[in-house]
């Protein structure tokens, strides 16, 4: 599962208004991010035997004139498919970051292509929603307080939302 928590500990039973000073590392922080089907090796691999398997149609017409206009056809489908996996990689580079201390809850989104967006509340008033059907994908995980409602772990699988529902249910102190 991309989700990796950094620290967990209990989050006192009434966070108190003030009991955060500047400084002081966070009660709980987890790191999420999306799955990556194809490592590094395996897209090098993947890309080498690409390659191979369109040089294949190719070796009847070596020494023929016919080659020469088939081999730039061949190299641009290569190309096309090494710049969208290294697009992917690049989309891949999403990260959420979710920082629990007893009075404050901080939620920071980083875009490959965005400057990062910041949310945070008071965990107290803090309300975590699962939707199960009626979202805009299975088990819709948000986080709503300080008037604004945010998503958490958009890129995740339902599985995987569901646990870190639970997870977070846990840390925050609620009954599942």
């Amino acid at each position: 599962m991309p989700v990796k928590w950094l620290k967990s500990e209990k989050v006192p039973a009434m966070p108190g208004s003030f009991s955060y000073r500047d400084g002081d590392a966070p009660q709980a922080r987890i790191a999420l991010w999306p799955h990556r089907s194809l490592p590094k090796k395996g897209f090098v691999f993947f890309i080498g035997a690409t390659y191979c398997l369109l040089l294949i149609p190719v070796i009847p017409l070596l020494g023929t004139p016919v080659l020469w206009g088939l081999l730039p056809f061949l190299m641009m489908a290569l190309g096309g498919i090494y710049i969208a996996l290294q697009r992917n990689y690049r989309d891949g580079e999403l990260r959420e970051e979710l920082l629990l201390w007893s009075d404050r809850l901080e939620l920071t989104r980083s875009d490959p292509r965005r400057p990062p967006r910041r949310w945070e509340a008071n965990p107290f008033w803090v309300r975590l929603n699962l939707i199960e059907k009626s979202g805009p994908v299975p088990f819709y995980l948000t986080l709503s307080g300080a008037g604004r409602e945010v998503e958490l772990g958009a890129f995740l699988s339902p599985e995987e939302r569901q646990g870190l529902y639970d997870e977070l249910s846990r840390v925050l102190g609620r009954n599942v």
